[in-house]
C-alpha cells in the first residue's frame, strides 16, 4: 500500500459498498415509478415547503449520498413534468422507456465527450446518424449531427442554407450580400424558425409568415405571391421551410409543391418535421411524406414520437459538403492523427457548434436495438388512431366540439354548451384545463386557432390507451357542467 505523501484527493466515494446500495435503491426506486406511472396523477402541484428548498444556499459542507437522495425523492421526484404518465399529452413530448433511462446512465458513466477523437461513444454517433439516414430515405453520401432537440436542428439546417447562397457568407457574414435574404414559411410553423432567423443572423423582418388554408397548410398561391413580391422589392429568397405536421394541428403542408417551387426558384427547401416526420414509417402517410427525400435538410426530434428519453434531436443535410463547410474552424488542438486517441472518425464538432458533447446516441442505439423500427411504426399508428378516437368520441358528448380535423396525432376541442360568447368559451376552457391538469386526471395543452382557445391533444405517448382518452373526455363535460352551474349560466 502507498502513502500519498501530498494527502491529495479524489471527488470518489471511500465506500464503494455504500454507493452499490444506493445506487441499487435508487434504480428500484425508478424501475417502480415507472411499472406505476398509470396509478399516479398526471402532475401535481409543487407545495410551498418544496419550493423552499429550492432557495436554499450554496452548500459550503459535504451531505450524505444518502441524505441528497431523500431530498431529491421529496422534493424534486414527485413534482416532475409528468411526460411518462399516460394521459400527459401536453405539448409534444415523448415519455421515454426504462432502458432509454439506463442508457442515460451507462452513457453518464463512460462521461464521453463525443465530438473527437478515437472511442466507441463515436462510432455509436455515427451509426445512429445512418440509421436516422435509412429512415428517412436520405442517401449514404448525407451527413447529419444529433443535437438537443428539434429548435436546434432547424437552426443548424438553416445556417447551412444561409451559407450555401454564397461561399462568401463564411468569412464575409451578410456583408457578402448586396441583397437582403428573405425565408418563408406558413403561419403555423414553430417559433423556433423566428429565434433561428435571429441567431444565424438574418433578422426575423426578413421571415415571411405566409396564411394558411382552411387545412393550415401553407396557402402555395400566396406563397409564390409573397416571393415574386420580395424579388420585385430588392430581396433575395433563399429558403422554404415546410411543416411535416403542426405543432398546433398537425397539418402538413403540401411538401411535393413546396419542393417544386424551391426548385424553380432556386432555394434551399428544409423540413421541419419535429415529430411528423417520424410519421413517414406508417404505410398511410408514407406517401404524403415521400417529399422529405427531396429536401435539402430535414429536422426531427427522437425524443418525441420515438419515445426516446430527453433529449436528443437529429438534423440531416443532404449536401454534406457544404454541411462540413459550415461548421469546419481550424485549431491546432483538434489535429487528427495516424494513431491513437486523435485519430479515429471524422470529428463531430465539424458538423454543429458544439465541441462539448455527451454521448445521448447510446440511449437510441440501445432502444433501435430492443425494440425494431418496425415496432416503432406500430407505437406511432396507434398513437394516430386514438387521436381520431378522440376526435369520433366528442361526438358522443353533447357539449364537447372538434374544432379541426384530426390529420396526425393531434386532437383540439373545447367544452361549449352553446349559448356562450367567444371570451365565455375561452375563459371556461381555460378554467377545465387548469383544473383537469391540478387534479392529476390528465394533462394536455392548449392552443389559440382564430381567436378560439381549445384544449388541445398532441398524442406522442407510447403509454396511452383508449380507456385514458374516455376517461379524457368524461372529466372535461364534467368539469365544464361543474364550472357553468357554480356561475349560474347553465340553461
Amino acid at each position: 500500500m502507498t502513502v500519498n505523501e501530498f494527502n491529495e484527493t479524489s471527488l470518489d466515494p471511500k465506500d464503494w459498498e455504500q454507493v452499490r446500495k444506493i445506487g441499487y435503491q435508487m434504480v428500484d426506486d425508478m424501475i417502480l415509478k415507472l411499472q406505476h406511472t398509470r396509478e399516479s396523477l398526471s402532475w401535481q402541484a409543487i407545495p410551498e415547503r418544496s419550493l423552499n428548498t429550492y432557495q436554499s444556499p450554496l452548500p459550503k459542507t459535504p451531505s450524505s449520498i444518502e441524505s441528497v437522495f431523500n431530498e431529491f425523492k421529496e422534493h424534486i421526484f414527485p413534482y416532475a413534468k409528468g411526460n411518462t404518465h399516460p394521459r400527459f399529452w401536453s405539448w409534444v413530448e415523448g415519455g421515454g422507456t426504462p432502458l432509454g433511462a439506463l442508457a442515460d446512465f451507462m452513457a453518464s458513466v463512460m462521461n464521453s465527450n463525443t465530438t473527437i477523437g478515437n472511442h466507441s461513444a463515436m462510432y455509436i454517433d455515427y451509426q445512429v446518424i445512418e440509421w436516422c439516414k435509412e429512415i428517412m430515405n436520405y442517401p449514404s453520401t448525407s451527413s447529419g449531427i444529433l443535437v438537443s432537440g428539434g429548435s436546434l436542428a432547424n437552426i443548424t439546417a438553416l445556417l447551412v442554407a444561409k451559407n450555401s447562397v454564397d461561399v462568401k457568407i463564411k468569412a464575409e457574414g451578410l456583408y457578402a450580400l448586396d441583397k437582403k435574404l428573405t425565408l418563408y414559411c406558413s403561419k403555423e410553423t414553430h417559433n423556433c424558425i423566428d429565434k433561428a432567423m435571429q441567431v444565424i443572423g438574418i433578422g426575423y423582418n426578413q421571415l415571411r409568415k405566409i396564411p394558411v388554408n382552411e387545412a393550415f397548410q401553407i396557402d402555395i398561391e400566396k406563397l409564390l405571391k409573397s416571393i415574386q413580391e420580395d424579388k420585385a422589392n430588392g430581396y433575395q429568397p433563399f429558403c422554404i421551410v415546410g411543416n411535416a405536421g403542426t405543432v398546433n394541428t398537425g397539418a402538413i403542408d403540401d411538401l411535393d409543391a413546396l419542393y417544386e417551387i424551391s426548385q424553380q426558384e432556386k432555394m434551399w427547401f428544409h423540413v421541419d418535421g419535429a415529430f411528423g416526420a417520424l410519421a413517414k414509417l406508417v404505410p398511410e402517410y408514407t406517401d404524403r411524406l415521400k417529399a422529405i427525400e427531396k429536401a435539402d435538410s430535414i429536422a426531427f426530434d427522437l425524443h418525441k414520437w420515438m419515445y426516446i428519453n430527453y433529449e436528443v434531436g437529429c438534423v440531416l443535410i443532404k449536401n454534406r459538403e457544404l454541411h462540413r463547410q459550415a461548421f469546419t474552424a481550424p485549431g491546432a488542438y483538434l489535429t487528427a492523427h495516424e494513431r491513437g486517441l486523435a485519430s479515429g472518425p471524422e470529428p463531430i464538432a465539424n458538423y454543429g457548434m458544439e465541441l462539448s458533447r455527451g454521448f445521448k446516441a447510446l440511449k437510441v442505439w440501445m432502444s433501435l436495438k430492443e425494440h425494431g423500427i418496425d415496432r416503432y411504426a406500430k407505437q406511432i399508428a396507434q398513437n394516430i388512431d386514438q387521436a381520431r378516437y378522440m376526435g369520433e368520441e366528442c361526438a358522443q358528448y353533447p357539449r364537447l366540439e372538434l374544432m379541426t380535423a384530426v390529420t396526425l396525432n393531434v386532437t383540439c376541442l373545447r367544452y361549449n354548451p352553446g349559448h356562450l360568447s367567444q371570451s365565455q368559451l375561452n375563459e371556461i376552457n381555460k378554467e377545465i384545463l387548469m383544473r383537469l391538469q391540478e387534479r392529476g386526471i390528465a394533462s394536455p395543452s392548449y392552443t389559440v386557432l382564430n381567436g378560439d382557445y381549445m384544449i388541445r391533444a398532441a398524442i406522442t405517448n407510447h403509454r396511452t390507451r383508449r380507456e385514458d382518452i374516455d376517461i379524457t373526455l368524461r372529466s372535461i363535460s364534467e368539469i365544464g357542467d361543474e364550472i357553468i352551474k357554480k356561475q349560474g349560466i347553465d340553461r
